[in-house]
């Protein structure tokens, strides 16, 4: 939880608090967070997470990488776990491997990555350098068994996701799964969820952007298959639409204070998300975000709203 001593002690999280809606971190500490049951083992996930592409893959890649330590800290002293990231994105598990380690918080996180050594144009993927990957993931990260492993993108299913299967049998990894951040592969994504045992996919949802809704995630919840929500803010594509604009005061009836918190949830109310992952390489933003999982989710009237209201704004 921070506190007024962390932002003493922490100079990048100075001002935090003073910055964010009155009772968030009140609520934070009450360690109420929402939660999403993983439906293979009935395992809780707090709601909102953190991923680690765009700005945070961006300083990762610099020579400062203590924001990215205290975006970390908040997400882990904040009640949140689940942490995306992939060894496609530059040096992001690498450095994050590095500062779970330094705050002692392997216990804390949930890890989730992705293999894919699979060759451009939809090309075999080399056994050997599938499971090279992967061991570098192990010894970066600094935990084993990883909680989650996913094929990125679906390249080559068969020969990933057998040595995943593989991976899972000796108990080095907890769950596994493919990802797909394409909606031309939805019929693709769809048959491996028909077809084979996994325990989690991911997809980009958000409000403006629902294909997902159409056919995935409906068959993920009749498959019990966990969703990882990705880019609930269409990268910035949202934060251009709301340039200028506040929060309406309507959307205080489920508890969003800002904008970000009014995106994530939107995601976070469909019945089929575990979680949702949106990336930051800012403290403050990381706690606003862990806002969303804090008091209510919006009903089907409030959804049928904020749809409403996002495709009245000019296109991004």
């Amino acid at each position: 939880m921070i506190t007024r001593r962390d932002c003493l002690k922490y100079p990048a999280l100075a001002c935090v608090a003073s910055t964010l809606q009155p009772g968030l971190l009140e609520a934070l500490e009450g360690g109420n967070l929402i939660t999403r049951a993983i439906p293979s083992s009935g395992e809780e996930l707090p709601i909102v997470g953190l991923g680690s592409s765009a700005t945070f893959s961006s300083v990762a890649r610099s020579g400062d990488v203590s924001a990215l330590q205290d975006v970390l800290r908040v997400l882990f002293e904040n009640g949140g776990s689940v942490f995306d990231t992939a060894p496609g994105y530059g040096a992001s598990e690498e450095v994050a491997g590095k500062i779970v380690q330094e705050l002692d918080a392997s216990q804390k996180v949930f890890w989730a990555t992705k293999v894919n050594v699979a060759r451009r144009g939809g090309g075999s993927a080399d056994p050997a350098a599938a499971r090279g990957q992967i061991e570098r993931s192990f010894q970066r990260i600094g935990k084993d068994p990883i909680d989650l492993i996913q094929v990125h993108n679906l390249a080559d299913i068969p020969t990933q996701l057998g040595i995943l299967k593989e991976l899972k049998d000796e108990g080095r990894v907890r769950y596994i799964g493919t990802t797909s951040t394409r909606t031309s592969r939805y019929p693709d994504l769809a048959q491996v969820m028909r077809a084979e045992p996994i325990d989690f996919i991911g997809v980009d949802y958000a409000v403006d952007n629902r294909e997902s809704a159409e056919i995935i995630l409906p068959l993920a919840q009749d498959r019990g298959i966990a969703v990882l929500a990705y880019v609930p803010f269409g990268r910035t594509r949202l934060w251009r639409r709301v340039t200028g604009r506040t929060v309406p005061e309507w959307a205080t009836e489920f508890g969003a204070h800002s904008w970000a918190q009014f995106f994530i949830k939107y995601v976070a109310a469909h019945p089929a998300i575990t979680a949702v992952t949106p990336a930051t390489s800012k403290p403050k933003n990381m706690l606003d975000n862990l806002g969303a999982a804090v008091g209510e989710l919006p009903d089907k009237t409030l959804l049928r709203r904020m749809e409403a209201l996002v495709e009245s704004l000019p296109p991004a």
